[in-house]
């Protein structure tokens, strides 16, 4: 099933942003206040967001397109060169109102010591056209992931479903906020165990959680519900069935971006024809493998095929 991933042609569309890293060596607090004194020896810069999606995709072999909104500005210019250089064919609004999402991340002795996001939303009209663009490429798609950071990037969410679902393509979503109303339609959606939690409450027990899924994934109309549950691994509820997979990871190094994997393994799994069962396995263990790489990772095909 993996040769099959090849031939498969994904489109991903959401919220891009690039991700930062400044790594250094700390050896004392600072005399200005009780912090530490991080000296910077290395700077890195990854694509993140919805671009961290698509990166996982071609990683995996997938032919992969990106449509989203970027700013007028250097770490704009930054992404594009990311995402030509890792043969994402990325079809980027620019708004000249915005400024590119970058979030930037501090790092000594291996740990994440502060985290600073530069963010403003998008306007309405660039995101009309990249509706425009969206109708266009969908019919040239296998499956479309929907990555929704909750930047803005997705206002037209509800239409995009119904526009690709006419199109009988499969639909995966990562979802933000407690607004789900707007994810009606879609195949999946992807949330993690809190995201879950906001929109439907707290759960005693394991039954409460399956009673309160199926009764979520019923109203919203989709055929499955995949909860990631971080230590728990992951639990799909789809209609008359449930799957779960325990937890992958022997040592977990960073979890950021792990849901990216998830979702990209999901969508490429099951447009090469894996059922549901399999291309959650199959999930679980590239998000296994991602947890333990620091920062915002993808994981290979070989890397996957030594893990299964």
């Amino acid at each position: 099933m993996l040769e099959k991933v090849s031939q498969v042609r994904l489109l991903v569309v959401g919220d891009v942003m690039l991700d930062r890293y400044w790594f250094g060596e700390v050896s004392r607090i600072s005399p200005e206040a009780p912090v530490p004194v991080v000296k910077v020896e290395r700077q890195e810069e990854r694509l993140g967001g919805a671009a961290n999606v698509a990166r996982n995709a071609t990683s995996l072999g997938a032919v992969t397109a990106l449509l989203s909104v970027v700013g007028d500005d250097d770490a704009g210019r930054t992404l594009t060169r990311l995402l030509e250089e890792g043969q994402i064919d990325a079809g980027l609004h620019v708004d000249g109102d915005l400024d590119t999402i970058v979030k930037l991340r501090v790092i000594g002795r291996q740990q994440q010591l502060l985290r600073i996001d530069f963010e403003t939303p998008p306007s309405h009209e660039i995101l009309q056209a990249k509706l425009a663009d969206f109708e266009r490429r969908v019919a040239d798609s296998d499956v479309v992931i929907l990555s929704d950071y909750g930047k803005g990037g997705l206002t037209h969410i509800a239409e995009m479903i119904r526009i690709a679902r006419a199109a009988d393509k499969p639909v995966l979503v990562d979802p933000k906020g407690d607004e789900w109303g707007k994810y009606a339609g879609a195949t999946v959606i992807t949330p993690n165990r809190s995201e879950l939690r906001e929109v439907v409450g707290r759960w005693s027990s394991e039954e409460e959680l399956i009673a309160k899924s199926q009764k979520l994934r019923a109203e919203l109309g989709l055929e499955a519900l995949l909860v990631t549950r971080s230590e728990e691994g992951m639990t799909l509820f789809a209609d008359g069935e449930t799957h779960h997979q325990a937890a992958q990871a022997r040592e977990v190094f960073d979890v950021s971006g792990a849901g990216d994997t998830v979702i990209a393994t999901l969508a490429v799994m099951l447009a090469a024809g894996a059922d549901w069962a399999e291309a959650i396995r199959v999930a679980n263990v590239a998000a296994g493998i991602v947890v333990g790489k620091l920062g915002t990772a993808v994981v290979t095909r070989q890397e996957l095929v030594a893990a299964l």
